[in-house]
């Protein structure tokens, strides 16, 4: 008796879930087939090599990482509201992750809450709908910050990078430097009294630490605007805490620091 086949929407499901986004040939190949068959469909004639053309000179060549920091930074630096930085931000061209990502993610929630999550990047189903957090790690989070008391009209939240990596890949510190005077100055415009770091990667770029998230998480530390220092925590990502569940219950201890600092 053979085995019934999954459904294409099952495929095609399976594949987004594990961050595949890229079809590397039109024609999805017969792995079944003999070798011969395989290497028949699969011809393609060589091309010529040629001399390579001087790109066009009304062009310009990519910035460079510096030249891009700057332009972040001047961007960031003008914006007066949350509103102009967000325009800000989805006119930049400075980062390559732009070209791959379907949409900008800047932010969701209350930018008037007291305390601010951030993250590092979107996912897929960020990418999809331009919101932060609204995938499986979103869903836990919002029942995470429910369980304190809030929701995404008491809270702000928003990631470092505001574009999708491919396949979801960990983010270059090149990426991240190019896009972190945006979320520096979200911050400052926010203003929140309470800053939570979703994750290693969030607590290390924007409170410099150098150990790592398990050492980190709970602790209480001042992110400093220029302006204003802000109460600062760590918390584990709420993706990691889907693949690891044992540690929600160090999760909960810190949520009830940030519920008790509240209201305090």
């Amino acid at each position: 008796m053979s085995e019934a086949r999954p459904h294409p929407v099952d495929v095609l499901r399976f594949y987004a879930e594990n961050g595949v986004d890229i079809a590397l040939d039109e024609v999805a190949p017969n792995r079944l087939a003999e070798p011969a068959a395989i290497i028949e469909s699969h011809k393609f004639e060589v091309p010529k090599r040629e001399a390579p053309k001087a790109p066009p000179r009304n062009i310009a060549p990519p910035a460079a990482p510096e030249a891009a920091i700057r332009d972040a930074g001047q961007l960031a630096a003008n914006a007066k509201t949350l509103e102009e930085l967000q325009v800000a931000v989805e006119s930049f061209e400075g980062c390559a992750l732009k070209a791959t990502a379907m949409r900008t993610v800047f932010a969701d929630g209350n930018p008037q809450a007291r305390v601010m999550f951030v993250g590092e990047g979107p996912g897929a189903e960020e990418d999809r709908e331009g919101l932060p957090f609204v995938g499986r790690s979103g869903k836990l989070l919002d029942r995470m910050i429910a369980a304190i008391g809030l929701d995404r009209t008491s809270a702000y939240i928003g990631n470092i990078i505001p574009w999708r990596p491919p396949g979801n890949r960990t983010p270059t510190p090149q990426e991240s430097a190019i896009c972190l005077p945006f979320i520096k100055r979200q911050i400052e415009l926010a203003n929140p009294d309470i800053l939570v770091c979703l994750g290693g990667p969030s607590a290390t770029t924007l409170l410099e630490l150098r150990e790592g998230i398990t050492r980190t998480r709970g602790r209480w530390f001042e992110y400093d605007t220029g302006k204003r220092k802000i109460k600062a925590i760590a918390l584990f990502h709420p993706a990691y805490l889907l693949r690891s569940p044992a540690h929600k219950k160090l999760a909960w201890q810190d949520l009830l620091a940030i519920k008790k600092a509240l209201n305090g």
